[in-house]
């Protein structure tokens, strides 16, 4: 049996805790196999070993290749196939269920995917997605949340102006720091996505961050993307020019976003992608109107963040599908076990809030 891997960032949330819980008491074991559904999607961002920092909040969007290759080997153990995207969602639309399946997705287009993932994939033989923001190669989207982290981890003070006001906080040490992150990323959350990003891009001015330099160090340039396109196990799929909120968007504005995105992919690469991701992804930020955009704009698929396993009755909404969360808060096998039986999202459904699928 293969020794649970230990959490390299922090001590398990309250969510980690009961996911641990969960596993010990033996529940998972004695779940019904109907709650782990057909297939898992899983939504990765960075792999790549942790800097020695304590204050890293985007760390929850990175995984290292050491738990990448043992989730590999945690899913195969457990009898799932690992599929491409296009061959997993054609077997779920024709009703080909007779094997659960996983897939690897990961979102924006992070110079370490190339790096650091591709070789995990290529040891073990596994396909993968990226989904890419053509805006970062282009050079034209902005990485606003990494931005965000190394004002806060430069600073001794912040102040963020807001319509409704300011939010001034010192952030001289780690504790500051985190509860600056806390409540000022969740209140530029909440803001349009214009007044968001001017405000960072504020922030960075005051601070000397180049955020175009800040992209051109984590971002693939498109003739990186060029070389995970043409590796067989690769396949790069859309989601928008510039990484905004689909929800926050008027119609056109939202509908211009991904067909730019597409062109570009279509203009570098030479085909037109056949799946999406929903930038950011969650309730908020994709809901009805957006899922109708999607299939409306023929994409035989597109994946959100709302939580939660494929289920046979996606089949019929292929632009809403779930996925599940491969990041710094979960490195643990038995965690991640707990999340594949399906009983804590079946647990968790009723709360509304949580955003389970």
């Amino acid at each position: 049996m293969t020794t649970p891997l230990t959490n390299p960032y922090r001590k398990p949330t309250a969510m980690g805790r009961v996911l641990l819980a969960l596993h010990a008491s033996g529940a998972v074991r004695l779940a019904p196999a109907s709650l782990a559904g057909v297939g898992v999607i899983f939504m990765l961002h960075r792999v790549r070993e942790p800097d020695d920092t304590d204050f890293a909040p985007n760390r929850l969007l990175e995984i290292t290749p050491g738990f990448l290759e043992e989730t590999i080997g945690l899913v195969r153990e457990l009898g799932y196939a690992c599929l491409s995207l296009d061959e997993a969602v054609t077997r779920l639309i024709e009703g080909d269920l007779s094997e659960r399946f996983a897939v690897f997705t990961l979102d924006d287009g992070y110079r370490d995917n190339l790096t650091d993932a591709l070789p995990v994939f290529e040891r073990h033989n596994v396909p993968f997605t990226v989904y890419l923001t053509t805006g970062l190669p282009d050079g034209t989207a902005e990485i606003w949340w990494v931005a965000l982290e190394r004002i806060i981890a430069s600073s001794v003070a912040i102040r963020v102006m807001l319509p409704d006001g300011e939010i001034a906080m010192f952030t001289r040490d780690g504790i500051e720091k985190h509860a600056a992150w806390n409540k000022i990323y969740w209140a530029l959350r909440a803001l349009p996505e214009d007044v968001l990003r001017a405000e960072v891009r504020r922030l960075a001015a005051e601070q000397g961050l180049d955020m175009q330099a800040l992209t051109r160090e984590l971002a693939m340039s498109w003739d990186e993307v060029r070389v995970l396109a043409g590796h067989p196990l690769a396949s790069i799929e859309a989601h928008t020019a510039e990484h905004f909120a689909q929800a926050g968007l008027p119609d056109m504005r939202a509908r211009a976003d991904i067909e730019q995105g597409m062109t570009r992919i279509e203009t570098e690469l030479g085909y037109r992608p056949r799946h999406f991701s929903y930038p950011y992804g969650d309730p908020s930020s994709a809901g009805d109107a957006d899922f109708a955009r999607a299939e409306a704009l023929g994409f035989r698929s597109a994946t959100t963040t709302r939580k939660g396993l494929v289920r046979p009755e996606h089949a019929c909404r292929p632009c809403r599908l779930p996925r599940l969360s491969l990041n710094g808060e979960y490195q643990d096998r038995r965690m991640l076990e707990a999340l594949l039986s399906g009983l804590p999202f079946a647990l968790a459904r009723p709360i509304r809030s949580l955003g389970i699928d």
